[in-house]
């Protein structure tokens, strides 16, 4: 396969869960990846399976809520590849868990639930678009959830991190027309992974997505033009399956 041949992609948050399947997917496609994380073990873990996959990679230890980290991670990756056609904003945070009502919410762990979950994103887009509007074509993909648009009780911070980030990319999507770059939130709807299962321990995996197969959306979307802002991948899979 070789729908991403040659193409850079720079995934945040890549050590586990859907960080992980994306980047393996998008190296199964023939991209050159950049992946970050706080966790280096975990980290080189998957650049070793990227790289069997027959991938070139170029693993970072970061952590999104530090913009010096942002700006190494960007400045790294145009170093080694001289371009990034793909950003995948995946990293993200559930704040405490069991999941607390707003009115008992820390405040610090609202603030830095905002902080990885919008503040981040912002700041890698900002710095990754840039370089886009050079080439005149590049992709950015941010990770949404669809408790960015329905009210969970105790999922406070975490939805309005989201709802945020929906809104950052409705309106990054306007100023992009017509330029050769564009940006989507994608709800990769609920599946089995460390955060879903901290929110919600009670869940039959059996009942959830696997992240390898959500994956596939976001090859198809990084892959191929598509109108929309924001998307379901779930949306994605079914097109892909009818064809």
């Amino acid at each position: 396969m070789s729908a991403l041949r040659g193409r850079v992609a720079l995934v945040t948050g890549a050590s586990r869960g859907l960080g992980r399947a994306v980047a393996l997917a998008f190296a199964r496609e023939g991209a050159l990846l950049a992946i970050c994380a706080r966790g280096a073990a975990a980290l080189e873990a998957v650049a070793a399976e990227v790289r069997a996959a027959g991938a070139a990679v170029l693993a970072i230890q970061a952590d999104v809520r530090n913009s010096r980290d942002i700006e190494r991670v960007v400045a790294l990756t145009l170093e080694g590849f001289q371009r990034i056609d793909i950003l995948v904003n995946n990293a993200s945070e559930l704040g405490p868990t069991p999941l607390p009502y707003l009115v008992d919410y820390p405040p610090d762990a609202f603030d830095d639930v905002l902080q990885v979950n919008v503040v981040a994103p912002f700041r890698l887009s900002q710095a990754v678009i840039r370089s886009m509007l050079t080439q005149r074509e590049g992709v950015v993909i941010n990770v949404s959830s669809d408790a960015a648009v329905t009210g969970y009780p105790g999922w406070g911070a975490y939805s309005v991190s989201k709802a945020a980030l929906d809104g950052l990319t409705r309106t990054w999507a306007e100023e992009l027309e017509g330029t050769g770059v564009r940006i989507h939130a994608v709800d990769p709807g609920d599946m089995d992974t460390a955060m879903h299962r901290a929110a919600e321990p009670e869940a039959d995996p059996i009942d959830l997505a696997r992240p390898e197969e959500v994956a596939e959306a976001f090859v198809r979307l990084a892959s191929e033009p598509h109108p929309a802002t924001r998307l379901e991948a779930r949306s994605l899979l079914e097109v892909r399956s009818r064809v």
